[in-house]
């Protein structure tokens, strides 16, 4: 069957649908529903200036899967997410400023591992950046730290000691974007949901251009509001990308303006492109986490992102007829003072349309009939477009941004509004619904897999389907030997930055599937540092993001002293099987952590070094390597291969 048929199917498909539903609600209505009434109008005046509808990239490595994709799947999921009047056609790009540490489900590396270096070609948000400015060149870009490197903070956890030297290594980063990316930054924001110094805040910046809230439950404090200042919602949603997370994004998109006069909604996050089993695995607009096959999933929050952003810009003012429908949901209308309307209506229910956080009172939502008026310079519409999607949670059967009819008769259009729906009614014309064939079929990480590192001119810094939990670690051009390893990775942070999170007191970086049990895997490793250095090769990883602290699993050690240790959890307090191996820094050895059942074996340059340390959990987890405590060390010729 062609693509251009199979779409014909699903759009009649719809079609039929929405009749169906239409019957259905004039069913459910017959005995109860009567018209309600409400006025769209610009003559009293507009509202506040609409700023856009933006997604989060960090807090952190959200998208650390994503650069691994093959073309061309890795631009269809970037069109879906920024490409205007197709997808997402997000206006805003917030990113983390990379500050080497654990910030949510990974860590993102500085611009600035040590004060008398800066480097501004490292991870991927330089990178993601320019595809988003590629597609809409009006885009709008936002950094904000989570975290920062240790020398920000001279050794304590605290950033704002030295308030200049805080500013001037945000400063660099944006200077670094503009000189090394030729991208402009918009907005910065401070330090990630922590407390801030009002000193550091005056050397950044001398007038806060607007206030920002994050999870505000679509509330806004009287305080704020008499402040007249812009008021954003610069990390919302937070919440699996399911019908349930598509709920939730529709209803505050329009409630954290109706309600809280807010005028941006940014999603956290972006893209579910990490490890799912790590720290809030499938949030986004949409997932793509599986680079190696090529699969990914346009989810539904995409589309109700669509129903505002593709029919409305940055710089278009709210109406001030705004508000809530008389048996539940909310309506919004926008304006681009040239004679376009936009007007979104949502009607999700309490049980579908939770967000992660916070709580939300109970509120009920019935079938009702909608008739809108329309006033002022929009009295003579006659056309407009309409777009319409149900999310259906008993058929499961969604229907997603389909274009209907409607009409306007002396000056008014009427809906007939179901439950858990959402409806733009819009002058403009330009909007649609992006497809590309679909994506490969799903499959699991490779049971087989290895990689040597070898790469002279790496486009990302990261090797790829490594996911650093504490810790960097970098491709390496190994100076110092010409031969087998010229070419490694390294673990780069030797000092313990100033963390968002609860790094671990080592570094770590994970790879390959949560589900794998009995397994072989090997890799070469350097210590660098003498006498106290330290290296792992690891298997049965069972967690990491914010609980990368008491990740247990398979740990075999090798120390510069000459001894190993075989433990169960990375902090190394539960010892299985220790002794002498006569390792030093500034060799090269082969570990070899081969498991089957409960049963662990460890080699040493191919001789068995310990052998049957008894594993009774974790049953299954990923691969990892990482170092002793942050300290320079290297790897190579990493290889695993699973049962």
């Amino acid at each position: 069957m062609s693509n251009q048929i199979r779409h014909e199917l699903v759009h009649t498909d719809a079609h039929l649908n929405m009749l169906t539903h239409n019957l259905l609600f004039t069913i459910s209505c017959f005995l109860g529903c009567s018209a309600e009434f409400y006025v769209i109008d610009d003559r009293i005046g507009l509202g506040r200036e609409f700023d856009g509808i933006g997604g989060l990239s960090g807090g952190g490595a959200t998208s650390r899967l994503l650069v691994n994709y093959e073309e061309p799947y890795r631009s269809h999921i970037l069109d879906f997410l920024f490409k205007p009047n197709f997808g997402a056609s997000l206006h805003i790009l917030k990113v983390e400023i990379g500050g080497d540490a654990q910030t949510t489900d990974g860590t993102e590396p500085s611009h600035m591992h040590s004060k008398d270096e800066g480097n501004f070609f490292r991870g991927y948000e330089w990178w993601l950046m320019k595809e988003a400015k590629k597609r809409n060149p009006n885009i709008k870009l936002i950094g904000l730290p989570w975290a920062f490197p240790g020398w920000v903070g001279e050794g304590t956890q605290w950033p704002y000691f030295f308030p200049n030297v805080t500013a001037d290594y945000v400063v660099t980063w944006i200077y670094g974007a503009k000189q090394h990316h030729n991208l402009e930054i918009d907005y910065i924001g401070i330090w990630n949901e922590k407390k801030y110094d009002p000193v550091y805040i005056k050397v950044k910046k001398k007038k806060l251009d607007l206030y920002s809230v994050h999870y505000p439950g679509t509330k806004t404090v009287k305080e704020a509001l008499l402040t007249e200042k812009k008021l954003w919602s610069s990390e919302d949603y937070s919440t699996f990308d399911d019908d349930i997370g598509a709920g939730c994004w529709a209803r505050i998109l329009n409630q954290n303006y109706v309600n809280g006069r807010m005028t941006s909604t940014i999603s956290w996050n972006l893209i579910a492109s990490y490890y799912e089993n790590l720290s809030f695995g499938g949030d986004g607009l949409m997932t793509a986490d599986e680079p190696w096959s090529g699969h990914y999933v346009v989810e539904s929050p995409i589309w109700m992102t669509a129903h505002t952003t593709q029919f409305t810009q940055p710089g278009w003012f709210y109406l001030q007829t705004v508000g809530n429908l008389t048996h539940g949901g909310s309506y919004v209308a926008l304006t681009d003072r040239k004679g376009n309307l936009t007007v979104v209506i949502q009607t999700m229910t309490h049980n579908h349309s939770q967000c992660i956080r916070p709580p939300l009172p109970h509120f009920d939502v019935s079938p009702q009939i909608a008739t809108f008026q329309l006033k002022g310079s929009f009295a003579h519409l006659t056309d407009l477009q309409v777009w319409y999607s149900k999310l259906d949670f008993e058929t499961k059967k969604d229907t997603l941004n389909l274009p209907v009819s409607t009409q306007v008769y002396n000056g008014s259009f009427t809906l007939k509004l179901d439950v858990d729906e959402v409806y733009t009614i819009t002058t403009v014309n330009t909007g649609q619904k992006g497809t590309y064939p679909e994506s490969p079929n799903s499959r699991p990480f490779p049971k087989n897999y290895s990689d040597d590192f070898t790469i002279d001119n790496p486009p990302f810094s990261e090797a790829p389907y490594f996911a650093d939990q504490t810790g960097v670690f970098e491709y390496f051009r190994n100076s110092t030997d010409n031969g087998s390893h010229a070419f490694t990775l390294r673990q780069v942070v030797t000092e313990r930055p100033v963390t968002w999170a609860r790094d671990a007191d080592q570094t770590i970086s994970i790879i390959g599937d949560y589900s794998w049990t009995d397994l072989n895997v090997s890799c070469d490793v350097l210590i660098e540092t003498p006498v106290t250095g330290g290296v792992f090769l690891a298997a049965r990883i069972d967690q990491g993001g914010e609980s990368v602290r008491e990740a247990k699993g398979v740990f075999y050690w090798i120390y510069a002293n000459g001894t190993y240790k075989v433990t169960n959890d990375i902090g190394g307090q539960r010892v299985l099987a220790e002794g002498l191996s006569g390792t030093r820094e500034g060799v090269w050895y082969t570990l070899t952590l081969r498991i089957k059942g409960y049963f662990a074996t460890g080699m040493l340059n191919g001789y068995p070094l310990w052998k049957n340390a008894v594993v009774l959990e974790p049953k299954n987890g990923w691969t990892a390597l990482g170092t002793l405590s942050f300290e320079y060390a290297q790897f190579d010729n990493f290889e695993v291969n699973a049962e």
